[in-house]
């Protein structure tokens, strides 16, 4: 079981792929993304589903902090939407509360990379990491 977690932003998708196995997550890319365009990066994502034979998606579903859905849930959710209408895989959500924040811990106290031009490079695919991460232990344990 081969998954993609993505991590949508308002101007990028953060990427992430799982081992053959389902058991880690690991970044791939940044995807940049115009909502005023209609361009939602789905040729890049196309590319990845048949790059790694992908068997479905796991998208953060960005909560506020009290749980209730705002604009980011609902962007999430219609990503989802095109995502299934493209390419007919199983979607699954993963509450990413404070995922980003995760994020930029990881990367300044375990990566030490302090430089913010850096960590824009690589925050989104480090929080796509952390959902597609989250989605697989919950699994394992279920």
């Amino acid at each position: 079981m081969r998954l993609l977690g993505l991590d949508i932003g308002s101007k990028t998708v953060g990427v992430a792929v799982s081992d053959p196995l389902g058991i880690t997550a690991q970044e791939v890319e940044t995807i940049p993304i115009d909502e005023t365009k209609f361009n939602f990066g789905m040729r890049s994502i196309r590319k990845l589903v048949r790059k790694y034979e992908v068997d479905g998606f796991v998208l953060g579903l960005p909560k506020n902090m009290d749980g209730s859905a705002g604009k980011s849930v609902e962007r999430s959710q219609a990503y989802g939407k095109r995502l299934k209408e493209k390419f007919d895989l199983p979607i699954h959500y993963v509450d990413e509360r404070l995922t980003t924040v995760q994020a930029k811990r990881i990367l300044i106290e375990e990566a030490g990379m302090h430089d913010r031009i850096d960590q824009k490079k690589i925050v989104d695919q480090m929080a796509a990491v952390i959902i597609l991460q989250t989605y697989l232990e919950k699994i394992r344990k279920d």
